[in-house]
């Protein structure tokens, strides 16, 4: 049997794992069992009641955090000339084309976000198979292939997110940092959980919101009263 660490102990005897509490009181649990000597992300994990290999049950959708994630999101900015003066100024760290695309053919994907053009798309397929399994392929639903790349690009930087149910039906994300403010991160977890809320597939059946769960990088999961979080 593995031996269960001091740390994992105090964690442990912290929380019921088999009570749900109401997500202000999880998100106090989960600052007291992370130990980690870096500031962790505190995220959320929602089990829905959809089927995602229907495309009428695909529960996809953007949200801007209140306050921010607090990471810095390094931002690719694949444009034609004409456009790299706006990225750069809304302060898109790489800008470019052809030769990032080379870049990232060559297997360079040292970015958390791809903002693109329209036109440009075309060029960019041939990299989906480099891009997607990253989360990193432009998709015109998340607001990152558009015209007006500078905007684009600071909704981004403020805390601007894009989440996807998996093929179990369960979204993951990070909603803020543990360093947060209390308040600050039940505003961005709200945030999340309502939008998640308010994207119910028409053909969605029985329980939407099966389980919630808090948690950080490296804490145990809290699991949260569905109750607790309404519109």
């Amino acid at each position: 049997m593995a031996k269960i660490s001091k740390k994992r102990k105090v964690a442990e005897a912290k929380h019921d794992l088999t009570k749900l509490y109401a997500l202000a009181d999880a998100i106090q649990i989960v600052k007291d069992v992370t130990f980690t000597k870096f500031d962790a992300s505190m995220d959320v994990d929602v089990r829905l009641g959809v089927d995602p290999r229907k495309a009428n049950q695909m529960v996809r959708g953007v949200v801007t955090l209140p306050h921010g994630t607090g990471k810095t999101v390094r931002v690719l900015a694949l444009v034609t000339p004409d456009k790299e003066d706006e990225a750069k100024a809304a302060g898109a760290e790489h800008v470019g084309l052809d030769d990032y695309i080379q870049k990232i053919k060559e297997g360079w994907t040292d970015v958390d976000v791809i903002i693109t053009l329209p036109s440009v798309m075309p060029k960019i397929g041939a990299l989906g198979k480099i891009l997607g399994p990253r989360g990193l392929m432009p998709n015109p639903k998340t607001g990152t292939v558009t015209m007006d790349i500078g905007k684009a690009v600071q909704e981004v930087k403020a805390g601007k997110i894009d989440f996807k149910v998996d093929k179990y039906g369960i979204i993951h994300t990070s909603v803020a940092k543990v360093s947060f403010p209390n308040d600050k991160i039940l505003d961005n977890a709200k945030e999340v959980i309502q939008t998640i809320i308010k994207l119910k597939p028409t053909a969605a059946k029985g329980t939407y919101m099966k389980s919630i769960y808090l948690s950080s990088t490296m804490s145990p999961g809290v699991q949260v009263d569905p109750k607790s979080v309404t519109l």
